[in-house]
């Protein structure tokens, strides 16, 4: 018997291009559901965030009428830590660069 001849592989260089801007911060995004009330969703901002009532309401507005909102903005460690306190009451929510 005789072994087959491996030859190694070509070295072939790829070039990735990110545009990552290590400045741009991250975004916690909360998306509307047919699950929540809006008040609920007011009472969790206001629990987790420290948002004011005014605030609140007006984040949760956002989430009710165009469908997501802004919650939170800063460091991508922080801001998955956010969207899994959000999941925890029930909140869809997720995490992506501004």
């Amino acid at each position: 018997m005789t072994a087959a001849q491996v030859l190694p592989a070509e070295a072939v260089e790829v070039e990735i291009s990110e545009n990552t801007d290590p400045d741009r911060p991250w975004i916690t995004v909360v998306h509307n559901d047919p699950v929540n009330l809006m008040t609920y969703v007011t009472w969790v901002f206001q629990k987790l965030f420290g948002y004011s009532r005014e605030k609140a309401e007006k984040l949760m507005l956002d989430v009710h009428h165009k469908g997501r909102a802004i919650v939170s903005s800063g460091a991508k460690e922080r801001m998955e830590f956010d969207a899994t306190r959000l999941h925890g009451y029930g909140l869809w929510a997720t995490v992506e660069r501004s």
